[in-house]
């Protein structure tokens, strides 16, 4: 016959037995704390064995210096005729003539629009009359 778990105990057993299982539960995940603590382990094997790990810093940091320079090689096709070259030196060239033109006609820009605005300002007050 099959036996039903916990009617035959008394409470005062599987009480200790609840504890017992709770202990043993805590006590396992307090282990699989320490196994996993990383940072713990590593600052104490520093601790322990500071010139291993000194001299593993040194050696790692001249393997990463003496590693070749990665050299990226482009390749650009070249427009037939070279014209986008000569379209780039021409856009430039006509910015800085745009530029000293707007500099040396700015005065004669604003005198004309100084000149426009007075005289519409002239013709609408004596229309408001």
């Amino acid at each position: 016959m099959a036996e039903e778990p916990g009617h035959d105990k008394p409470t005062e057993e599987l009480k200790a037995q609840i504890a017992h299982s709770r202990a043993l539960v805590s006590r396992d995940l307090r282990g699989l704390r320490y196994e996993l603590d990383f940072p713990h382990k590593i600052r104490k094997s520093f601790q322990r064995q500071t010139v291993f790990w000194l001299a593993g810093a040194a050696a790692v940091g001249l393997l990463l210096t003496r590693l070749p320079a990665r050299g990226k090689k482009v390749y650009v096709e070249p427009r037939i005729g070279g014209k986008s070259r000569h379209r780039l030196l021409e856009a430039g060239f006509v910015l800085g003539a745009l530029k000293i033109a707007a500099t040396l006609l700015r005065p004669v820009i604003v005198d004309l629009v100084r000149n426009r605005l007075s005289g519409f300002a002239a013709k609408s007050s004596s229309s408001r009359k």
